[in-house]
């Protein structure tokens, strides 16, 4: 669906993505991980039309949508959301999601005098389609309600339902859980499987809950420095080296695996079997060792 080849965005002289080459799959959902300041939110933003690269390519679905404008992604059925929610406040939530889909005969003022049992048609099936997306999402109790009102787990809901009023290919998740208690980000989750299996939606997901990325996304990039730094299941990510070390820095993974050693050393010399990791210091029994 995306291929991103050799991207480059700098500011001056720092480079937030330096070299970055990617591929997301159609139909996947893959997870984009990486420590704070690894260039994640910068490769959306470019590849999302935010943000003009400083050299590189970016392609869907074979066709080159390097540096096009957000307007035209959005035709085009590549759509993202922001870490930091984006609804109108003073519209309710209904109304939120009929204004998504463009040229509606409404928007042109002669069509309000000319046309206007067109205009009222359009918005009985938008409202319709609406109503249905509410309903997908398990926020149609929210319909009439101010979208400013909105806890910050319903607003990140009411932006997955954005990209539904509009039938998106392709759709990037930025941070969809920051600020977002475990029960919603539950039904958010759940709807991202949803819209990927039922309709096929291909999703891309920034986020650093590890527990929501190992649950949704198979295969998982990791960023550090601008550039890709590894790719691969939930479980091998969490275990390489290299993803540990950018996370932690050599001098904190080296002290964390100093501290690992010395507490398996000091549970062997009171009897604990050599090797055995979480069993150190039980005897064969499971017994602490010495216990009689």
């Amino acid at each position: 669906m995306i291929q991103v080849h050799d991207l480059h965005r700098h500011f001056g002289g720092f480079r937030a993505v330096d070299g970055a080459s990617l591929t997301i799959e159609k139909g996947s959902i893959t997870g984009l991980i990486g420590p704070n300041g690894a260039g994640k939110s910068t490769l959306f933003n470019v590849i999302a039309g935010v943000l003009k690269p400083t050299s590189g390519r970016v392609t869907m679905a074979g066709e080159d949508i390097t540096g096009l404008p957000p307007h035209e992604l959005f035709h085009k059925g590549l759509l993202r959301t922001f870490q930091l929610a984006h609804e109108f406040s003073s519209m309710t939530v209904r109304e939120n999601l009929m204004m998504v889909p463009g040229a509606q005969t409404g928007e042109t003022l002669i069509n309000t005098w000319l046309r206007r049992g067109q205009i009222r048609n359009e918005e009985r099936a938008l409202r319709k389609k609406a109503d249905e997306v509410l309903e997908f999402l398990t926020i149609s109790h929210v319909a009439d309600e101010k979208a400013g009102n909105l806890s910050g787990g319903q607003k990140k809901l009411l932006e997955l339902g954005r990209t539904m009023m509009v039938d998106a290919r392709i759709v990037f998740l930025d941070e969809v859980g920051a600020g977002v208690n475990r029960t919603l980000l539950g039904t958010i989750g759940d709807a991202i499987t949803r819209l990927n299996k039922e309709r096929g939606y291909t999703f891309c997901v920034i986020e650093h809950d590890m527990d929501f990325i190992g649950r949704l996304c198979d295969p998982v990039i990791v960023m550090a420095a601008g550039n890709v730094l590894a790719q691969g299941s939930a479980d091998s990510i969490m275990k390489n080296e290299a993803v540990i070390e950018a996370y932690l820095g050599t001098g904190l993974k080296n002290k964390v695996a100093a501290e690992i050693a010395e507490e398996t050393e000091f549970h062997e010399s009171h009897g604990a079997q050599p090797g055995l990791g979480a069993e150190a210091g039980h005897g064969g029994d499971g017994k602490p060792a010495g216990d009689l």
